[in-house]
């Protein structure tokens, strides 16, 4: 049993340790409800909605979003965990895929690990229940993982942290038991604006907002127009899954390690993606997507994303 505080500090920091044995590279813990800048955060997702920058990606709409408890009945604790994706293998294709993606799906590499992090929390903390959520789950991930201590959310919109920047997919698992919260971290964007400078669509339209139906990462990902608007065709150069961009020219990511694992090596039809992929039939599309996060993009959104690099309808 977990009795006294002292228990109750060992345990927490134990429970860290495990995260980052099972090969995530950052953890940290956040108490719910958390502290004021959750609300804000909140109050923020409330205003972008409203301004309908989320263009037609209706789940960000989902009320539970707002409300960690609803995900968890009597969940009192978040374990927030970073993954580092960034691989050295580098490619100078004609057709760029980004980062996030050329791996194994980091869905399931991260609800893996967080799996026998929740077996572990079985044996030491037995009457603790847990949720695991990955970014398919309504949950305010950057928000949470700031409040975590894992990093801030900079300008960009994406989370960083001083040592591994902006190149990590977070996870979570939430707790039904009171756990010692590390310190909510605090912005060092500063007065650097060098990614909304450097958006060729301008979708950054103010420091820590994204306008998705400006952004290249929503057209050529989540759109399912069977166009892509001309102005973001003609700044496309090249991206046809995602858009690295504002994530190249972050200062925190200059000297970040890399993870050359099995899970962050790029696949390797993403190596040598060409304009012959435009000859790959569905069932071609289907066997390279196997066992990628980028299922996500359609057979007929690959050929349109690439038609519209190479200027063709």
């Amino acid at each position: 049993m977990i009795d006294t505080i002292e228990d109750i500090k060992e345990i927490s920091q134990k429970l860290k340790k495990r995260a980052i044995s099972e090969g995530f590279t950052i953890a940290g813990i956040a108490s719910i409800p958390g502290s004021s800048r959750i609300k804000l955060r909140t109050n923020a997702l409330e205003r972008w909605l409203s301004n309908n920058h989320h263009a037609e990606m209706k789940w960000m709409e989902a009320e539970r979003r707002k409300n960690i408890g609803s995900l968890l009945e009597n969940a009192k604790s978040v374990l927030s965990v970073g993954f580092n994706y960034i691989s050295s293998h580098k490619s100078n294709n004609l057709f760029k895929v980004g980062k996030f993606s050329q791996g194994e799906d980091y869905h399931k590499v991260i609800y893996k690990k967080l799996k026998n992090v929740g077996k572990w929390i079985n044996l030491v903390i037995p009457d603790c229940k847990w949720k695991i959520c990955v970014d398919t789950s309504p949950l305010l991930e950057k928000a949470w993982a700031e409040e975590s201590g894992l990093g801030w959310i900079g300008k960009n919109s994406n989370l960083i942290n001083k040592k591994n920047g902006s190149w990590i997919t977070l996870g979570f698992i939430l707790l039904t038991k009171d756990l010692i919260p590390d310190k909510p971290h605090q912005s060092l964007c500063g007065k650097c604006d060098i990614c909304i400078e450097h958006c060729p669509t301008k979708a950054i339209v103010e420091p820590f907002v994204i306008q998705s139906d400006l952004c290249i990462a929503y057209h050529t990902i989540e759109s399912r127009e069977k166009t892509i608007p001309k102005k973001i065709e003609k700044n496309l150069n090249g991206w046809v899954a995602g858009c690295d961009i504002c994530q190249d020219v972050c200062p925190w990511n200059k000297t970040v390690p890399y993870n050359n694992t099995f899970e962050t090596t790029p696949k390797e039809w993403i190596r040598n993606l060409n304009v012959n992929s435009l000859n790959w039939n569905d069932k071609t599309w289907a066997k390279h997507l196997k066992g990628s996060t980028l299922k996500r993009i359609k057979p007929w959104m690959w050929r349109r994303n690439i038609k519209a690099n190479l200027g063709k309808k």
